[in-house]
């Protein structure tokens, strides 16, 4: 839900080569791809871990490994996150000292944070069930689609549909399982109310963007060879960019951007019935639209295609050991067992309020549903059974530029109200990014 602007990020790391990805894609250099490298403790000798990370409590989760582990101590060192953390990450990479040797990463960080040479690949100290433990699109979120594994995922965010279930009984509405069935229910709903409203397109959110796309196939960025290859103009994002366009051009939805007070006021006022979010929603919900508790319901996205369900991640971050740690392996071992072992994701979901990435322990560790959605007492079962069907999806160095681009391009195109807009903005994305590529350094097509 954090969103992100182009900041220092890429300044730094266009510094470096586009060469230090593709190679390090091809499975990771001598210096950063395992413990062979690491210098034994001496008898006795405690190793201590330095862990940046800004997850709520992240200290007392970590607490319970140090309890358990008392030959390894870790000491979590609290970050602002996204953006800045990165920033200060690359600064010390650049530097040669400074750097910690666990840090928490956004998954659209990653490719950055490789490309500067900032992360070491762990693959070889990790256990060997841990993919397991992941959807496949999780999973490649980390991988960058390479045998490297730059980081091993810790939550993520899972798009579901949130739906006011009192509006849909009396309108005599059934949850929409397909896209068609989500067109016809705005459409009804704002031809009963014409005040409200099933849903917004937001333009100043492209991870939600990015997510919708997603769940159609979509993949924004990819290695291709020795090359960069940039996709967001492609047929998938298309689809989707159409259909929310045709929406807006008709009126059935609105047009107001989420998180702004307008559309906050809408949520608790009952003019805002539907909410197309991630796993994370409850907590929004329950801070924008406290007396509307009890009358929401999640369910899962609706489909592109029933028969093969899917989702799309809005948001989500993973634990990433650094290519300057000292101790990579002992490193690689904390970060499995914090977003793996049923101890760590049990820690994970009931002291830092994170929605685990694992898929394995989540369901145990998150028995109760949210406060604000009491009334859904299979609330984690369905989100469970969405997150295991998120497809994959590729992260770009320029991610923040592709970021930025949706906002200009997409907000004009929501402010016109016009469908053609939609994919014309996408059209702008795909230039902006690819050419920023080009300039940046990067071999890119």
């Amino acid at each position: 839900m954090r969103r992100t602007l182009r900041g220092s990020l890429v300044m730094l790391s266009a510094t470096l080569t586009a060469s230090v990805l593709l190679t390090a894609c091809g499975g990771g250099s001598s210096d950063s791809s395992g413990s062979s490298a690491d210098p034994a403790p001496k008898p006795g000798e405690k190793i201590e871990l330095n862990y940046w990370s800004w997850a709520p409590d992240m200290d007392k989760t970590v607490d319970v490994w140090n309890k358990s582990h008392p030959d390894i101590h870790v000491t979590v060192n609290k970050q602002d996150g996204g953006d800045p953390a990165v920033a200060k990450l690359l600064t010390a990479i650049k530097a040669g000292s400074g750097a910690p040797d666990v840090m928490q990463a956004e998954y659209q960080a990653l490719p950055t944070m490789v490309a500067a040479g900032a992360l070491a690949d762990i693959k070889a100290d990790l256990p060997s069930d841990t993919q397991g433990h992941f959807a496949d699109g999780v999973w490649n979120a980390v991988t960058l689609g390479t045998d490297a594994v730059y980081a091993v995922p810790q939550d993520s965010g899972p798009l579901m549909f949130y739906y006011r279930d009192d509006v849909f009984k009396k309108d005599g509405i059934k949850v929409p399982t397909t896209w068609d069935e989500y067109a016809a229910a705005a459409k009804t709903i704002h031809e009963k109310n014409p005040k409200q409203f099933l849903g917004t397109f937001s333009s100043n959110d492209p991870g939600w963007f990015a997510g919708l796309t997603q769940q159609n196939g979509a993949s924004w960025w990819g290695v291709d060879g020795q090359s960069w290859s940039v996709n967001i103009d492609s047929a998938e994002s298309q689809k989707v960019a159409s259909f929310w366009g045709n929406l807006v051009e008709q009126g059935v939805i609105d047009n107001t951007p989420m998180y702004t007070p307008g559309w906050n006021k809408a949520l608790n006022n009952g003019t805002q019935v539907g909410w197309v979010s991630a796993v994370w929603a409850p907590g929004v919900l329950a801070s924008n639209a406290p007396d509307t508790k009890g009358k929401w319901k999640a369910a899962p996205l609706p489909q592109w295609d029933a028969s093969a369900p899917a989702t799309g991640n809005w948001g989500g971050s993973s634990t990433a050991v650094t290519s300057q740690s000292k101790h990579k392996a002992a490193a690689a071992e904390f970060a499995a067992w914090l977003n793996t072992s049923a101890d760590g994701v049990k820690a994970l979901a009931t002291i830092s309020n994170v929605y685990p990435a694992d898929t394995k322990n989540s369901a145990a560790a998150l028995s109760q549903p949210p406060a604000f959605f009491a009334n859904q007492p299979d609330f984690y079962t369905v989100a469970a059974q969405v997150a295991g069907t998120a497809k994959s999806f590729t992260y770009g160095p320029d991610t923040n530029v592709a970021y930025s681009a949706y906002n200009d391009a997409f907000a004009k195109a929501a402010q016109s109200k016009k469908a053609s807009a939609f994919t014309d903005a996408l059209k702008t994305m795909q230039t902006t990014t690819l050419d920023d590529l080009k300039s940046s350094g990067y071999a890119a097509k």
